[in-house]
């Protein structure tokens, strides 16, 4: 069973802290089984918000988990406890995955985690972060990084975005993505980072896309222009684009590519399909542009994002 540290100490925000518990610590089992084994771990009774917290146990169970979460800290004007800093410091060093929401990344900074890497924090603090930690990448305009087992995230709605992601790691795509439909959220959202990302589809009704998108998603396999989506939603192309802007904030090409590399995540993570055959599926036509378009939109390519997927769910460290 995967084991999730929650570090807090007085100062923390409760809203992240509140929503990573709600992700790692709720009973999912119904989802994937087994889930995780969560502790919040702090020195003590610990002030976070206007809440009094009493912690599972101390800040040296830390270095025992599979993954580390440090939430918020509201004030970024002080340095974080040395205790805290240390304490995230050697669970890294003993191997623990370690992620930081909103303003946590001031305390992996602390401890020199983000050093050499690139990170983001709340947009408004970035700039603070950059020039207390010269050696940090600050990159402000993304929902979150994922830089070898180390990661951050951006504020508040970001937090949740992370936690998926970190969900999608351990448990792939279909998981993460019946979890996001039990929270009422996006399973991904666009923010500009080299990760896989889905744009939500309009849940009203009489929207103009409401009926489209569907309608498409389950003609992946073909090769549909932006013309034939047009004729389909009786509108003219450039009618179209506007409403895909509105409702998704992108393209109608780079909407149907986005679900391409979804439908071929889920079929590398479930099937034994060679690319090929997921290429044709996917509507990419040949292995050679799957390859290329994958391993920009997610990072990796398909084959190894495959071999990644399998390990984990082998229980893969």
């Amino acid at each position: 069973m995967p084991t999730v540290a929650l570090a807090v100490t007085d100062g923390m925000l409760h809203f992240e802290l509140s929503l990573a518990y709600e992700v790692f610590g709720s009973d999912l089992t119904h989802v994937a089984d087994p889930w995780y084994s969560v502790a919040v771990c702090g020195p003590g009774p610990v002030r976070v918000g206007r809440f009094r917290l009493e912690p599972d146990g101390g800040l040296d169970r830390l270095p025992e988990a599979d993954t580390v979460i440090v939430p918020g800290w509201a004030d970024v004007d002080e340095e974080p406890p040395a205790e805290l800093v240390e304490a995230v410091r050697a669970a890294h060093e003993a191997g623990a995955r370690v992620a930081s929401l909103c303003t946590g990344a001031f305390v992996l900074a602390a401890a020199g985690l983000l050093d050499g890497r690139r990170a983001t924090t709340h947009w408004a603090h970035a700039q603070e972060l950059a020039t207390r930690h010269p050696r940090v990448e600050v990159d402000p305009d993304v929902l979150y990084v994922d830089d070898d087992r180390v990661l951050t995230s951006a504020g508040k709605a970001a937090a949740m975005d992370l936690c998926l992601h970190l969900v999608r790691l351990d448990h792939g795509s279909a998981v993460a993505n019946t979890l996001a439909r039990r929270l009422v959220v996006p399973p991904h959202r666009a923010g500009g980072q080299a990760q896989f990302v889905t744009a939500p589809v309009p849940a009203q009704d009489d929207h103009p896309l409401s009926t489209l998108l569907p309608w498409a998603v389950e003609r992946l396999d073909r090769a549909l222009t932006v013309e034939d989506l047009a004729r389909r939603a009786n509108m003219s192309s450039r009618n179209l684009g506007r409403h895909f802007r509105s409702a998704t904030g992108t393209t109608p090409l780079q909407w149907l590519l986005v679900q391409r590399i979804r439908r071929a995540q889920e079929l590398l993570e479930t099937t034994g399909d060679s690319v090929d055959t997921i290429a044709e599926a996917t509507g990419m036509g040949t292995a050679t542009t799957l390859r290329r378009h994958f391993n920009r939109t997610v990072g990796v390519p398909p084959d190894t994002y495959r071999r990644t997927f399998r390990s984990t769910r082998a229980g893969a460290r």
